[in-house]
Order: structure tokens, then sequence, then C-alpha cells
């Protein structure tokens, strides 16, 4: 079967945040933004002719900042969404893009409502003015809620929003504040990360300084276990290590990659995961938009053998709350996780970090902290 899920990358920024190190670009130049388009147009083409599309249950628009596209420009980039992959719409499609508080008024909302797009996830990461102009994001918290309000004006029922923890000289209470404010908002899902320095960033060139002034380990762990229990008590269930939602309302996009199935990737930077093979294609833009113009601007493409799939499987699978399918993970690989795994699986049930539940394994609440742990026991040599 081909994959149901598809991801594609709108690279374009207003500004680069301090601690980004994704594929993301910031211009001025409008017609870079119409060159891209029409490449990623030609790379939908090339792609759903080498591997045809039968059903699409999700999308996903990440970046950069999707909702950086002006008004004719967002019609178009849907316009051509619609053209290759409209007519295999599942009739529950959920097609979310992502978006940046303050580049979304209600009439860019309406166009992406009107072709389609029927979920959104806000990059707010804090409501703590100081501390988001101190990470380098350029919208305010007056800027959240008109984004919200007009996501409700468009139509839009279905929103995320993410927030960090562990950001300079945030306090356990700064973090409190900014999570009972998202609550009072009208949201299905939220996601929460600590922030994590990344090499490439300014944030990392500051910390190599020692001028990155970060909550302590206990207070980032903290500031989680406080996470989990506030939104478990206000209906936002743990689904994954990082995502929590209304039932019903967990995000079946990113439930494809934690479940470890196919997926398109388009654009920039993207990777795509097809009948047991990952492609990468060109970041670099110049480079993309060159290799678009002679075909699939991809820079490499390799075969996951069977026992990296699998290893794959339990490592993502284990960041769901649910946990690893054993019956799922037999029926695809025609060994069970006992033959595989087993000794991994019992030397980590003793130390009390996994249990099995319903036919799942998966962490124990005490081992929802310590995930990464966990995970790197089933990365053999």
């Amino acid at each position: 079967m081909p994959p149901t899920s598809v991801y594609m990358h709108i690279p374009f920024c207003t500004n680069k945040c301090y601690y980004c190190d994704f594929n993301s670009f910031v211009t001025k130049n409008p017609q870079l933004v119409w060159d891209y388009l029409d490449a990623l147009k030609n790379e939908m083409k090339l792609t759903f002719e080498q591997t045809p599309v039968e059903e699409v249950k999700t999308i996903f628009v990440g970046g950069g900042t999707p909702s950086y596209l002006e008004h004719d420009q967002m019609k178009y980039f849907l316009e051509a969404v619609q053209e290759h992959l409209g007519r295999y719409f599942a009739s529950d499609i959920e097609f979310t893009m992502e978006a940046n508080p303050g580049t979304t008024d209600v009439e860019k909302l309406t166009i992406m409502r009107s072709f389609g797009v029927n979920r959104l996830s806000f990059g707010v990461q804090s409501f703590d003015n100081a501390l988001l102009e101190r990470i380098g994001r350029i919208h305010d918290t007056d800027a959240v809620y008109r984004s919200i309000d007009n996501a409700v004006a468009a139509g839009f029922s279905n929103m995320s929003i993410d927030l960090m923890f562990g950001l300079p000289d945030q306090t356990m209470e700064t973090f409190a504040e900014s999570l009972n404010k998202a609550l009072k908002l009208p949201l299905t899902h939220l996601s929460s990360y600590g922030l994590k320095v990344e090499e490439n960033t300014l944030f990392h060139t500051l910390y190599q300084k020692d001028q990155l002034p970060l909550p302590t380990e206990e207070q980032e762990l903290e500031m989680y276990l406080y996470l989990i229990e506030t939104l478990e008590k206000h209906g936002l269930h743990m689904y994954e290590i990082s995502n929590f939602a209304k039932p019903g309302c967990e995000s079946r996009h990113n439930k494809t990659y934690w479940l470890n199935n196919d997926y398109y990737g388009l654009g920039a930077g993207a990777h795509g995961y097809v009948g047991g093979q990952r492609h990468v294609n060109a970041g670099p833009l110049a480079i993309y938009l060159q290799k678009a113009k002679e075909g699939l601007p991809r820079v490499d493409e390799y075969r996951i053998s069977t026992k990296e799939q699998m290893e794959d499987q339990m490592i993502l699978g284990l960041r769901l709350r649910e946990g690893v399918d054993l019956a799922r993970f037999q029926a695809r690989f025609h060994r069970t996780v006992e033959d595989e795994f087993g000794a991994i699986v019992t030397e980590q049930k003793a130390k009390g970090m996994l249990e099995e539940v319903d036919g799942h394994l998966r962490l124990t609440e005490q081992a929802i902290p310590l995930g990464n742990e966990v995970f790197a026991c089933f990365l053999r040599e």
C-alpha cells in the first residue's frame, strides 16, 4: 500500500528564532517564494507519478512558517495540493498547517479553510512577553489571542499550540503561568518540549560562552511533571511523551511517525519513508530549486534493513503512552518482540522501566521522564 500521509515543507520565516535549527530561511524576496512554490508543485507531480496515491488520510504542512505565505501564495500552494491530492482525500482527512501568531488574519485563514485545512498548530512557546523576546520570537501574547480569535472566526475548531520549557531564566512560576493561560484557550491539543541547545544556533554560541542561564535538570523535570499533572486534570491526556489531547483529537499525522508507518515527504530538506526506503531532499534553497528543475530534488535515498525497522518500531512506539502493539509488531516482522528484544525487555522490566498492558509494551509512569535512556537500549550495534 502507498503511504496515506503527506508531509510538505514551507521553509520561509519572518525571522530566525535563537534556538531553531530547522531548515528555514528569512527572505523578503517574493519571487523566491514563488519559485519555491513552483518547484514544490513540480515535486508533487513527480512524487505522485512515481508512487501513485490511493487515499490521503493526513497532510501536515510544516516549516519554517507556512502561514508566512501571502494570501495569493497560500491560494496557489493549496490549489496545487488540491490538484494533485484533492480527489484522494479521505472523508475524515486531518489536514494540519503550522502557523505563527501574528501571521494569520481572517482572510488568510478563510483561504486555508476553503481548501480543506481543518487543523492548526500555533507556535506559541510562552505567554511571557519578556521570555518570547529572549528566545527570538517576534510575537507577543496579544498576537496569540488575536490569532486564536481569527481562527475561530474562520471556522477552525481543531487547534493545537506548542509550549516550551527549560528556557533561559524560565522559572517554575513563569512556566505554570503560561500553561494556565494556554488552558483558557479553545484548544484540542497541546505539545510541549524541553529546550535542546542545537548546533548552528545563536543559543549554542551563547551556551559555549557560558552566557545561557538555563534552569537546572531538576527544575526542568519539575516543569515537565507539572505539565503532565496539570494537563491531565484539564482533560488533555498524554498520548505521547510530549503531546496531549482531548479524547479523539490526537494528531493522527504525527502518530504516523511514532507507529513507523510510511509517508510522503516533500519540500526543501524534507524526509520521506516509502516502501522501506527513506529519502532526503536537498535543504539549501538554491540546490533544492535547481534539482527540482531536473527531477526529484533528492540528495540521498537508502533502504532501511529489517533489523533497523524493528529498532525504529520499538523506539518510536515507546514514545506513545499506549506503547508498542505486540501483535502488530509480530504481524509486521514475523517475529515477536520477545524473540528479538527479549533480554532488553526483561532487564528494563526488572528495573521498573517497562510494563505490559493490554497487549502493549510501554514505559512505566516512573520511566516517562527517562524515556531516552530506555530508547537507547534498543539501538544495537
